[in-house]
């Protein structure tokens, strides 16, 4: 089963979404805000794309942090850290692909290919 974790009023997540629905795609949606970050899943997006794929640094989440916490995020711990506090932080959607692999992002070619 795929499972598709964000924030329901994320555009990019809306977009992943409608997109496995029109392709008829099965899968279950993890919110953040309701179910809060799950850790040890975040551990596993840290380790396979990487801190600085999983921070949207980019974000309004970001900007809105202080500045001791932006420069505390120097490696996958302080990510995890402030992912943790601030779930907003991570870009969405992250997927969990029924082979195990983890997708940060909405690319619909590259969903493609998995199909």
């Amino acid at each position: 089963m795929i499972t598709v974790h964000g924030i329901p009023n994320c555009d990019t997540v809306k977009k992943a979404r409608a997109w496995l629905a029109e392709h008829g795609v099965a899968h279950t949606f993890h919110d953040f805000r309701r179910q809060g970050v799950p850790e040890a899943a975040l551990d596993q997006w840290l380790a396979a794309a990487g801190w600085e794929v999983v921070i949207n640094r980019k974000g309004t989440t970001w900007r809105q942090l202080d500045e001791a916490t932006r420069a505390s995020v120097t490696d996958a711990a302080g990510a995890r850290a402030v992912a943790l506090a601030n779930p907003s932080v991570i870009k969405r959607p992250v997927v969990q692909w029924a082979d195990g692999r983890i997708t940060v992002g909405f690319d619909a070619p590259a969903w493609q290919q998995r199909l």
